[in-house]
């Protein structure tokens, strides 16, 4: 099939209900795993819903990540772009530079030193919901839980001071925030990567046993590839697992039954309910975006070579070819392959971290408040539609 025949579709990030994709997705899923996309800047490119179909493009070293060669799928332009020229951000590296930087950083990120970091997640989970019962309802879960958790974890692991926990973490808002201007983009980038800059001095002059200490006394990155990876790791360390907690917890509440099996044995079902979620909610809603550096073949399209294609996680999460009965929320559901980590040599390198953070803060909160509950109206929830990473702006909880 070629552009001709099917008329470019437009991606929308509007979600009439707060937990499933906009519904256009899963229409467009059923006419074909792959269709023309218009991107918002004119390129007529490609959107993948189907499940097999995005993983083939995710595992596929024919599809950069580069992002000089992206096309925006939404807003005017593709912001991120700015981070095209910071060394060291593998999330947006080609092999073999991508192997070279992620190389250094796989020991710290495997499922043994996650399980080792447990006790530590866990006793800043049991701190932070001390804090919160003691403030007394209502609070708003954002603030006072999700977002502090997985930003201490990866404080703590990266050598970040707990003091500039906020600055970081006003910068990733700004980024990450899809209308925020090129110039509000550049400045955040430009103030977190000074910090890291001077935070790498720092563990220079007098080592340290963390993971910027460690890079550091390896010698095989210089300063600003250290700088890069560690603002890399800062952003998607906190934003992604934050949005999860709390988006989590809102679809929890809005499903008694699975709140109900959860609480049960949390011990059992926490594994099961966190893989559950990621699949259910599809937290990266714009989708994973790849450029063709060679023509290729998916599914009976030729995608060309420089033809961006936006892989949607969200619809591909939802595919029934994959996923018995997509739409139900199950937490007994036995967890299957789903993508919202992504697929092949980019999938998150914090995923374990991210599970043992999530296995951790879900199961705690709802042993200390039994009663938790929305102190707002559902409607009232305000959702993140408006950035890079879906979740909720705030969520107002009583108990």
């Amino acid at each position: 099939m070629t552009h001709a025949m099917s008329r470019p579709v437009t991606l929308s990030l509007e979600r009439p209900n707060p937990f499933d994709p906009p519904g256009e997705l899963a229409r467009w899923r059923e006419e074909g795993p792959i269709r023309p996309m218009l991107y918002a800047d004119g390129h007529v490119g490609w959107l993948v819903t189907g499940y097999a179909a995005a993983r083939a493009v995710l595992a596929d070293p024919r599809f950069s990540t580069d992002l000089k060669v992206l096309h925006p799928p939404v807003g005017g332009r593709l912001t991120q772009a700015m981070f095209a020229d910071v060394p060291g951000f593998f999330l947006h590296q080609d092999p073999p530079e991508h192997t070279r930087v992620r190389g250094l950083l796989t020991g710290q990120f495997t499922l043994r030193r996650a399980k080792e970091m447990e006790p530590r997640i866990a006793q800043i989970a049991e701190d932070l919901l001390d804090a919160m019962e003691k403030a007394g309802p209502p609070v708003d879960l954002v603030r006072a839980f999700a977002l502090p958790l997985p930003s201490l974890v990866i404080c703590e692991l990266i050598g970040v001071p707990v003091e500039a926990q906020e600055d970081f973490q006003r910068q990733s808002e700004v980024m990450l925030d899809l209308a925020s201007t090129p110039e509000m983009v550049r400045r955040a980038k430009d103030e977190l990567m000074r910090f890291m800059l001077e935070l790498v001095d720092g563990k220079r002059a007098r080592p340290a046993q963390d993971l910027i200490g460690n890079l550091v006394a390896t010698r095989q990155l210089t300063k600003e590839e250290i700088a890069g990876v560690a603002m890399l790791l800062v952003i998607a360390g906190h934003e992604t697992t934050a949005n999860m907690l709390a988006l989590g917890t809102f679809a929890l509440l809005r499903n008694p039954g699975q709140l109900a099996a959860l609480r049960e044995d949390p011990g059992r079902r926490a594994g099961a309910a966190v893989e559950e979620l990621m699949r259910y909610l599809s937290i990266i809603h714009i989708g994973l975006l790849r450029s063709a550096t060679e023509d290729v073949l998916v599914e009976g399209h030729m995608i060309r070579a420089g033809e961006t294609v936006t892989v949607s996680v969200a619809a591909a999460d939802r595919d029934p070819a994959q996923f018995p009965a997509p739409d139900a929320f199950d937490v007994t559901r036995p967890a299957t392959g789903h993508l919202a980590f992504g697929h092949g040599v980019h999938q998150c390198i914090g995923q374990q971290l991210a599970r043992a953070e999530m296995r951790a803060g879900y199961p705690a909160l709802l042993r200390r408040f039994p009663g938790l509950r929305l102190a707002i109206e559902p409607e009232q929830v305000a959702t993140r539609s408006d950035m890079a990473i879906y979740g909720v702006h705030r969520l107002p909880v009583a108990w």
